[in-house]
């Protein structure tokens, strides 16, 4: 291992060193002098230390403490404000706006840190991780197929995505059992965000993805009827993966004004 680290299973670490995927992932992010970036899961700083040079200034979040006194050992204060602790519960709303957060996230966390995150997304420029193949095709699937799901839908609600570039396990150390990729994600314009209510939202999306061979009448007979189905042109014998994101905002939002109307 680089340095004489060892690499922990339990804080998902794989340590980036291909120097040229490195300098792909840097001109992805073309961070600049007086840019608020910061970088979750510095580790042995493959990207802290081209980043540093670009912008000036780095905020980096990491928990395991080895690193971290590596970390204050090779770079001081005025360089790298490190916030120790664990990324999941971390608040980024502290750091001065617009955040443009990047960073190669632990796997084993990459779901639920990716729904922390978006509860910053109005403070956020953007950001771009590398994350495994498979779940950066969940986050950009298209309706109607095999990785298209909750993941899908909330974040596409809420973000611009693209999938940018895959990374082979060899440019790492240890070398993860899967291939990776880097994904760029960017804030959609609050204007463009039609739904009336963002935590039933996330329920409906929830629930119709939660027995997926289900249809929706079943997966989500809790809220809607025939008459709902029939008033918002679905059919209640689809399946909840032929919807779009669109699809579920009308449904929520049909939700919000009946029950409103029902009170």
């Amino acid at each position: 291992m680089p340095d004489g680290h060892i690499a922990r299973k339990r804080f998902g670490q794989n340590f980036l060193h291909d120097r040229n995927i490195i300098g792909k992932i840097v001109s992805a992010i073309a961070p600049k002098p007086g840019e608020t970036v910061v970088e979750i899961g510095p580790g042995l700083g493959a990207l802290t230390q081209p980043l540093l040079a670009a912008c000036g200034h780095l905020h980096v979040v990491e928990i395991d403490r080895d690193l971290i006194a590596r970390l204050k050992e090779t770079y001081e204060p005025t360089q790298l404000s490190i916030h120790e602790g664990d990324a999941l519960k971390f608040d980024f709303g502290n750091l001065p706006t617009p955040l443009r957060v990047v960073g190669n996230l632990p796997y084993n966390i990459s779901t639920p840190l990716l729904f922390h995150l978006a509860q910053y997304a109005e403070r956020v420029r953007d950001m771009t991780f590398m994350l495994q193949k498979e779940v950066v095709q969940r986050m950009v699937a298209e309706p109607d197929t095999e990785e298209y799901g909750r993941l899908s839908v909330m974040l596409q609600y809420r973000f611009n995505m693209a999938r940018l570039f895959d990374v082979p396990p060899g440019a790492f150390n240890p070398a993860p059992k899967v291939t990776s990729a880097i994904v760029w994600m960017q804030p959609r314009p609050l204007a463009e965000l039609r739904c009336r209510d963002a935590v039933l939202l996330s329920r409906i999306v929830t629930a119709a993805f939660g027995q997926r061979r289900k249809t929706l009448r079943n997966t989500l007979r809790e809220w809607l009827g025939d008459a709902d189905f029939a008033a918002l042109g679905i059919d209640p014998g689809a399946r909840g993966e032929v919807l779009g994101v669109d699809d579920y905002v009308r449904i929520a939002n049909h939700l919000s004004m009946r029950d409103g109307l029902e009170r």
